[in-house]
């Protein structure tokens, strides 16, 4: 087995525990204000991947922390799961 084969079965157990994490908390950050959807993909800080797999959350636009009410705080990590919270606007379904 060599360095990539090991890297890939790393990214997998993330891949996993990520989907895990998002199945059981998805309905709860949904309820959040301002939150459109729950994905999960590569965490983004500045505008570029840093390869770690995340849970995202999409809102549709950032608030300060001190201008949430406590229960629509979104964690930075849950169960060992980092969180992204990245600004996408007003989400419609498109006919």
């Amino acid at each position: 087995m060599n360095a990539s084969n090991i890297q890939d079965g790393g990214r997998q157990a993330d891949l996993q525990r990520a989907l895990v994490v998002k199945q059981k908390y998805e309905d709860e950050l949904m309820g959040k204000a301002n939150v459109q959807g729950v994905g999960i993909g590569l965490q983004m800080r500045e505008g570029k991947p840093t390869g770690d797999m995340s849970l995202i959350v999409m809102v549709t636009h950032k608030v300060p922390h001190s201008e949430l009410e406590p229960d629509d705080i979104i964690p930075r990590e849950i169960e060992g799961v980092s969180v992204d919270v990245q600004e996408v606007g007003e989400l419609e379904a498109e006919d």
